[in-house]
């Protein structure tokens, strides 16, 4: 499948030596490039100690849970869209705002998806299209409960919805306080409506204009990764089997049932359908199922349920986050936190070497995913030129840097430019 490629962007002077694989043990003192052979080898000790920044557990933000403040990076809301515009084209993005500046005080960033239709509530389409005459929601029964579904028949609802995804990535695109924007149709914008009145192209938008809107999702984000449900790998409602060129789109995929007990059947397959190599350019997530209260209690047991560890999940899906807002209720912190570090990206920096201002670095990526930002090793304030979005599971490379100011006293770091006050990108090292 090819998927599209990811900027590489240039800060301060470096050289970048060829990527490599690499395991997740051991250093670079036998594979010197021949160029480094005469470099003065620093002793560089560090610890990757808490969560990632954009990786791990995520909680509700309604729900924020105040003994889980140094095992979070992440939290997690749903969005209306009649919070934002009640009148045509008139967009308020204060609760917007308000809601990016709580989870940022916490030191964390959000991922945020927008849905109109919720078992047992009114859907959140604007006023000004509810009140249009042509304009005609259909009311049935979804899990017991009366429940509202938009009319996507309304040209205007569907301009609207083309216009209000532009205008947020205007505003919001390379917002470091936005972590990951999940989008959608159906219930909760999960891209199915199991239990309910499904026409497609009424209470579902027709697959005609879902493929408008996915190729429009790719030219208004440029900085941040938008994802979709699974659930979209199936014909009856998305136009992916149809039109498999939208595969070649960066978008990521979520999961809203992972590790549940058939979780190797359908869910597996649905994953497999949009590409087994899409997390190397945008991320997997998702939440832990709830189709049994067992599922939540479980989830996270060290010796796993279902036959899954999770892990072991983790790891095969190259998972960077899950809604796991239950948690708290049936894990102690120290089991979420090592839950959240075992996903996502993992740097180690395997050897530092300098001469005469010139620094090699070998970095790899020992994790189990990409980062999804711009991120460099950086000396002195210098920034090498290799982005390590770039760097995959799995791959070391050198990376070069030269500045007056390097010496023997100077500490690499990951620098990064979405990140709230309060993160920091940490990194293994063990060069002696």
């Amino acid at each position: 499948m090819k998927l599209s490629a990811i900027k590489l962007f240039l800060a301060g002077a470096a050289t970048v030596m060829a990527v490599a694989s690499c395991s997740d043990n051991g250093s670079g003192e036998d594979s010197v490039p021949e160029q480094y052979a005469d470099f003065e080898r620093v002793p560089l000790s560090s610890k990757i100690e808490n969560v990632q920044p954009m990786t791990g557990i995520v909680l509700w933000t309604s729900f924020a849970h105040p003994i889980l403040k140094q095992e979070l990076q992440l939290e997690f809301s749903y969005m209306l869209y009649n919070d934002i515009c009640k009148e045509k084209d008139v967009f308020d993005w204060t609760p917007m705002d308000e809601l990016l500046e709580e989870v940022a005080s916490r030191g964390n960033q959000l991922v945020v998806r927008f849905r109109y239709t919720y078992v047992g509530e009114e859907t959140s389409v604007p006023d000004y299209i509810k009140a249009m005459p042509e304009y005609e929601e259909t009311v049935g029964l979804s899990e017991g409960r009366e429940t509202h579904f938009p009319d996507w028949r309304c040209e205007e609802l569907q301009r609207f919805h083309n216009e209000f995804h532009k205008r947020f990535a205007e505003r919001y695109d390379n917002d470091p306080r936005l972590a990951f924007v999940q989008t959608g149709f159906g219930l909760w914008a999960e891209y199915h409506i199991y239990d309910g009145p499904f026409i497609l192209g009424r209470t579902f938008p027709s697959k005609e204009f879902q493929t408008e809107f996915f190729r429009n999702m790719q030219e208004w984000f440029h900085d941040t990764t938008w994802s979709i449900s699974i659930d979209a790998a199936d014909d009856t409602y998305a136009p992916f089997r149809e039109d498999e060129s939208l595969l070649d789109l960066r978008f990521g995929n979520f999961d809203d049932s992972f590790m549940c007990e058939g979780h190797d059947w359908y869910n597996r397959q649905s994953w497999r359908f949009f590409g087994e190599e899409r997390y190397k350019t945008a991320p997997f997530g998702g939440e832990f199922s709830y189709y049994t209260d067992e599922d939540q209690e479980h989830a996270l047991d060290p010796e796993g349920m279902h036959g899954m560890v999770f892990e072991d999940e983790v790891a095969y899906y190259h998972m960077t986050y899950i809604n796991g807002n239950d948690q708290p209720s049936h894990q102690t912190p120290q089991r979420i936190k090592e839950a959240s570090m075992s996903m996502g990206y993992k740097f180690t920096i395997r050897d530092y070497l300098i001469k005469d201002g010139v620094a090699a670095i070998l970095v790899a990526n020992t994790g189990v995913a990409p980062i999804y930002r711009d991120a460099y090793v950086a000396l002195e304030g210098v920034r090498g030129e290799y982005n390590l979005r770039n760097l995959m599971p799995g791959e070391e490379t050198w990376v070069e840097i030269s500045s007056p100011d390097i010496t023997s006293a100077s500490v690499p770091e990951i620098a990064c430019d979405h990140l709230v006050a309060g993160q920091k990108i940490e990194y293994n090292a063990d060069v002696q």
